[in-house]
């Protein structure tokens, strides 16, 4: 898997350019707010139909412009695909698959995966169990399209549960109806912590080797789910629903199910965001995003797009040469502000003010 050719088109900082990566790891150099970190988004884009940065999508257009496009070309085994994103100050942005509009975005997953290493990915190892949810979801729905639209529609399910519970507050009879979207909601719950259980298994077992050479076989790692039910049975998962009706209605919300389901990083048997250290936190993102990288691969059978930004000033050199090593088989997207050493299959680009050509 691997990209061909990148066309921007009044895209962030970007009025119109043309980038030729190659097959290795593709170095970007350039001094902060030039547009490294933009081209990065645009793949991002591409692969998982939204920005990785922000949810408004009129912030992808050059200023004062009315349309914007991201234009990209991929190989994936023998074939060759395009996906071109197409942006409206006035409309939602439209997703074409080889010419092709894509009516769900579910149909743009697994068309071209890729894993994003950035400094704040640190987020999924300190902060609160939304941002941990995010990245499970990111990266089943990449391997597994069919978790996605379960996803999508467990969702719908829950804003209209929660719609219902603020109604039945004013209006008791439609109490009768709470039990159609119960039913609805346990069968999806119940595929959702499936995969999730399964997931975080392999996960798990590749994040114990990653680290475990990353940090030199000094430190053991662990996921451990945190489901918020712990039977995977609709029928389980419906008796649940019913037991806590009176304090749904009382709180006006669900106040169980997957959307308050979390994983805990165990480092020899400590949980990882209350004691570790900031060393230790890094350590464990970077075998994170090495076991996502390792486990698309395991899946799918190709390597994913890999994208780190700006992460090489985040790690000690140690940890700097594990990673380079790492990245060899993998079409590499790398930004950076200060110069690297020259590595074997990495290829220099200069980036500048919106313009990215060969170093």
């Amino acid at each position: 898997m691997k990209i061909l050719e990148l066309s921007l088109f009044n895209f962030r900082n970007y009025e119109e350019e043309h980038f030729l990566p190659k097959a290795g790891v593709n170095i970007l150099l350039g001094e902060n707010a030039q547009g490294k970190t933009n081209l990065l988004e645009a793949i991002f884009l591409c692969c998982l139909g939204r920005s990785h940065r922000t949810p408004r999508e009129r912030e992808l257009i050059r200023y004062d412009q009315p349309l914007a496009s991201v234009l990209l070309r991929c190989e994936k085994g023998d074939v060759t695909r395009s996906i071109r994103v197409s942006l409206s100050q006035e409309q939602r942005r439209r997703v074409f698959l080889d010419s092709l509009p894509v009516q769900n975005i579910g149909e743009l997953m697994g068309q071209l995966n890729c894993v994003l290493f950035a400094p704040e990915h640190l987020s999924i190892v300190k902060q609160g169990p939304s941002e941990r949810r995010r990245f499970i979801d990111m990266e089943i729905s990449q391997t597994y399209p069919s978790y996605f639209y379960a996803l999508q529609q467990y969702a719908h399910i829950l804003r209209q549960r929660n719609n219902l519970l603020k109604a039945i507050a004013d209006d008791p009879s439609l109490l009768k109806t709470l039990s159609a979207w119960d039913e609805q909601m346990a069968k999806t719950a119940a595929f959702l912590i499936r995969q999730r259980r399964l997931f975080l298994e392999k996960l798990s077992e590749l994040a114990r080797r990653n680290h475990f050479e990353i940090s030199g076989q000094k430190e053991g790692l662990l996921l451990r789910y945190e489901p918020n039910l712990e039977d995977e049975e609709p029928a389980s998962i419906l008796n649940a629903l019913e037991s806590g009706r009176k304090r749904d209605l009382r709180l006006l919300s669900s106040q169980i199910g997957p959307h308050r389901d979390d994983f805990a990083l165990i480092l020899d048997g400590r949980d990882l965001r209350a004691f570790g250290s900031q060393g230790q936190q890094r350590t464990a993102a970077l075998a994170l995003k090495l076991s996502e990288l390792d486990l698309i691969y395991q899946e799918t059978g190709e390597w994913p797009i890999l994208m780190l930004d700006d992460v090489l000033s985040e790690l000690d050199s140690a940890r700097q040469g594990f990673l380079l090593e790492r990245v060899l088989p993998v079409q590499t997207f790398l930004t950076t502000a200060l110069p690297v050493e020259k590595m074997q299959g990495a290829f220099l680009f200069l980036v500048e003010n919106g313009h990215v050509q060969p170093g």
